[in-house]
């Protein structure tokens, strides 16, 4: 009999079954694929400190318009996964305002603050530091209008502490000597730190978690079921029975929860990204956001990453990378990319609710079973302090940030 069944094996359920570990607890991690495989996998490799205030619907008429016509490289809607959507977007643009987007990102902040510290916790514990770099990213702006918007939303934040420059055309070259003359500007964010292959982090943080004495299993976990006052689920090889268990499985969350009894509005927002090999020569030292194009390029060791933005459309959907086509035209406006390194582009779906806050915590109505997922945007930046609050949570400790805002109740 184990302790734990932790189902789901990406950057957040792998962070939950260490810190649970390292409470002492007997723990088995569970996926129907290797660690590190799905949405924790595709991402621009930011651990994002900087982002303490949530990614919001836009509030101006001109930004919805350009939407939802599909004329932004930022965001694309699949009109029908649309209209079946309509009342998560009616929540979403609720919870948007600029009182409840404040209250969200205090919420979140405590999260967001220790983001960088456990993950360098972690990181040296799996000698994986080699990975990391601390040279923040930039939020780059291809007009002066453009840049003196970025300034000031950049000091808007002043509250918070965040450690910013704004560079001009000049002193952004500088610092990256290969990009065009395309940008006038950029807004360097100095506190994220960043990572050059997502995947393998997750994949380090796993096999030091296996190293601890842990057993990571693949499975269904569609399968879990409550037996008693355990919880079973039957594999090809045996049956894993724990007593208590922990629902971290990303986009594909909703259908345990639902299957549980708890239906939790769950939306997947999809992305591409795709590899490039670079001119020879050239170098990207961090990543950038095109704010008016919206992609980012970042600096891999599979090549330079071009991830999407947001892609509405059903999570199992065959792939349709318009965005990624259109963003590499613009990518090549800027920086000397070269072909592609895959033949396909990666695609996956980022687990988003409403109310831009997680789902962590335990269910109201089932003894020894705990939520962690929900992270718009932010798995990779947030799974080990995730990690850390759901352990506090579950061993009885006294945990580091207020949990009430992340229960699931406020959806039930």
């Amino acid at each position: 009999m184990n302790d734990v069944l932790v189902a789901g094996a990406g950057i957040v359920g792998v962070s939950v079954a260490l810190h649970l570990q390292r409470e002492g607890r007997s723990v088995v991690l569970l996926d129907r694929q290797d660690p590190g495989e799905e949405t924790s996998y595709g991402n621009a490799g930011l651990i994002e400190r900087a982002s303490v205030v949530p990614f919001g619907f836009p509030r101006d008429l001109a930004t919805i318009l350009c939407y939802a016509l599909n004329c932004s490289t930022e965001m694309r809607f699949h009109w029908p996964f649309l209209i079946r959507k309509a009342p998560w977007l009616a929540r979403f643009w609720y919870e948007s305002s600029a009182s409840r987007l404040r209250r969200a990102a205090l919420d979140m902040l405590p999260l967001i603050e220790r983001s960088v510290d456990e993950h360098l916790l972690l990181m040296t514990e799996a000698g994986m530091l080699d990975l990391l770099q601390r040279d923040g990213w930039l939020e780059a702006y291809r007009s002066e209008a453009g840049l003196a918007r970025g300034a000031a939303g950049a000091a808007a934040l002043n509250e918070f502490g965040l450690k910013y420059e704004v560079l001009d055309g000049t002193r952004l070259r500088a610092r990256e000597p290969h990009l065009s003359d395309a940008f006038s500007g950029a807004v360097h964010w100095l506190d994220p730190a960043t990572v050059s292959d997502p995947g393998r982090l997750v994949k380090g943080y796993a096999r030091l978690f296996s190293q601890r004495g842990g057993a990571f299993i693949r499975g269904d976990a569609m399968k879990l079921r409550q037996e008693g006052s355990t919880w079973s689920l039957a594999t090809p090889g045996r049956t894993i029975r724990a007593r208590e268990a922990v629902v971290a499985l990303g986009p594909w969350s909703d259908a345990l929860c639902s299957a549980l009894g708890y239906n939790v509005p769950l939306l997947s927002k999809r992305g591409y990204h795709a590899h490039f090999r670079p001119e020879s020569g050239a170098m990207l030292n961090r990543p950038l956001l095109d704010t008016e194009r919206g992609y980012v390029l970042a600096p891999m060791r599979q090549g330079i990453r071009l991830t999407t933005g947001i892609e509405f459309a059903p999570r199992d959907h065959a792939a349709t990378p318009v965005q990624l086509d259109e963003a590499t035209v613009h990518a090549r406006e800027v920086f000397p990319l070269k072909e592609r390194v895959e033949r396909s582009p990666w695609v996956g779906s980022r687990p988003c609710l409403p109310d831009m806050r997680p789902v962590i915590g335990p269910a109201p109505r089932h003894k020894g079973l705990w939520f962690a997922f929900g992270h718009n945007h932010h798995g990779l930046t947030l799974g080990p302090a995730t990690g850390r609050l759901l352990s506090e949570m579950m061993t009885g400790k006294p945990t580091f940030a207020d949990a009430q805002p992340f229960a699931i109740e406020r959806f039930l």
